[in-house]
């Protein structure tokens, strides 16, 4: 079943207005109609058991009474209905009298109304209806005469049927107006119901603005407070907060910039020292063999340090340029499986510990220098902290955007620790509890990653179903610069 989609802040507000409304309306119409109706029906009732009561008091009978005396009273009182015409039915043991001539057993004469009427000598009353739902008052009242300050019965009992039609179609004339009413009332309503939506929405649209703002970087972003209310509070915190949050932001982005500062000038300043280091070392080196085993050692142990001392600096001058947003792309038509042969022939890799499966005919838009360094050090990276065979596989594959070129190096080591995959990439990170000794820097992969997002790219990093780890890249083969 297809789920509706949620509604919106405005929608709720203004439906939420209009079932208020709905139920205040629905509510006091139908406590008006209440009412009205009781107050209708009352009026009448009481108007007809009152003048029933003084016409039947009024009346001279003498007991007993034959079947001619009953019908002239009953006569008598029918011509005197009131608020409108009544048909009167007399009883007086057998005898029984109309004033219309129907029979006594009627319809609106029910048997409770004349036990009531039995039991109490001021009568009773019953609004009822007729087999065609015709509205009708039935009044019961017995004749009584006073002695010794007590009414006593005298047998003869009269009922008043009086039809109830003008009060019920003034009862539906009120419903109908309540009804005709109730729409316009509706309508009328939705205009403050949207005002009112407006004038809470409007802090809330300018919140979400300023909030998308505060998100592309716009930390100067500060709201109108208007009023004292609650939103008026919201509004305000958030300016608070995003005063305080352009606050840190600066000085958290100060701090890098002088980290960065540093970094870069410390890296170019041991530049020149190191370059004359490593030419000293190299030609010591060539020397060692004439020296004695001891000093010949200490000579390669510091020659071998002074060269991660520079691959360390190459890196750090390297990563502070991707900070820095100075490195750039040189761009060429490139035969990826041409370029993945030089990589592995540059660095000796040729042999049987790495395997390639490269399809020939895959060009790529790339870097070539900034290619190299990635596959580098993917491969390198997979020789020290795996285990040979090193697999290359190059692919490609369509996606809405335009074709990918996907490259995967995977080795056949132990693999990657869960707890450290969410790091690979972080830098100057060494894995050493899960893999061998490193002697790189920590900072190879998080120079790879940078090289691979300029390309527009993304690396990832996982274990192979059958044991080792596996690095993919995902770059298009139309890179732009």
């Amino acid at each position: 079943m297809r789920r509706l989609p949620p509604l919106g802040l405005r929608t709720r507000l203004i439906a939420a207005f209009l079932l208020v409304a709905t139920i205040c309306a629905v509510s006091t119409a139908a406590l008006t109609y209440r009412q009205a109706r009781r107050a209708v029906l009352t009026q009448s009732q009481d108007t007809a058991v009152s003048t029933l009561r003084d016409q039947l008091e009024g009346q001279g009978m003498s007991l007993p009474m034959d079947r001619q005396q009953l019908q002239r009273l009953v006569n008598d009182l029918g011509k005197r209905g009131k608020p409108h015409s009544w048909v009167v039915y007399g009883e007086y043991g057998t005898l029984r009298a109309s004033s219309n001539g129907t029979p006594t057993t009627s319809a609106v004469l029910t048997e409770k109304l004349r036990q009531q009427v039995a039991a109490n000598p001021h009568g009773a009353f019953q609004r009822v209806e007729d087999g065609r739902g015709e509205p009708y008052l039935t009044i019961g009242m017995p004749a009584v005469f006073a002695r010794d300050g007590s009414r006593e019965p005298t047998g003869v009992t009269v009922y008043a049927v009086m039809p109830l039609t003008s009060e019920q179609q003034t009862v539906d004339a009120m419903v109908e107006a309540a009804k005709q009413g109730a729409v316009p009332g509706l309508a009328i309503s939705l205009v403050p119901a949207l005002l009112a939506a407006r004038s809470v929405l409007r802090p809330v649209r300018d919140m979400r603005r300023a909030a998308q703002n505060l998100g592309r970087g716009r930390l100067d972003t500060r709201i109108a407070v208007r009023g004292a209310d609650e939103l008026a509070g919201l509004a305000r915190t958030f300016n608070e907060t995003a005063g305080a949050l352009e606050e840190s932001v600066t000085e958290l982005r100060d701090a890098e910039a002088r980290a960065r500062r540093f970094a870069a000038d410390v890296s170019h300043e041991l530049r020149t020292p190191l370059a004359g280091m490593l030419a000293v070392t190299e030609v010591l080196d060539e020397d060692a063999a004439g020296l004695d085993p001891d000093t010949a050692k200490a000579l390669r142990l510091i020659s071998a340090e002074t060269g991660k001392l520079a691959v360390l600096v190459e890196d750090l001058m390297e990563i502070s340029r991707f900070d820095a947003r100075a490195a750039g792309l040189n761009l060429d038509d490139v035969d990826v499986a041409e370029a993945v042969g030089k990589t592995l022939e540059r660095r000796r890799w040729d042999d049987d510990r790495v395997t390639t499966d490269l399809p020939e005919g895959i060009r790529a838009r790339l870097d070539p220098r900034r290619f190299d360094v990635v596959l580098a050090n993917l491969v390198g990276n997979a020789l020290r902290h795996g285990e040979a065979p090193v697999r290359v596989a190059v692919r490609t594959q369509e996606h809405p955007g335009g074709p990918r070129l996907l490259l995967e190096v995977a080795d056949s080591g132990p693999g990657i620790a869960e707890e450290v995959l969410p790091h690979i990439f972080d830098r100057f990170f060494k894995a050493d509890a899960a893999r061998a000794r490193s002697a790189g820097s920590g900072l190879g992969l998080a120079i790879t990653l940078e090289n691979v997002r300029l390309h527009g790219g993304t690396l990832s990093a996982a274990n192979g179903p059958g044991g080792g780890a596996v690095f993919t890249l995902d770059m298009p083969l139309e890179a732009s610069a």
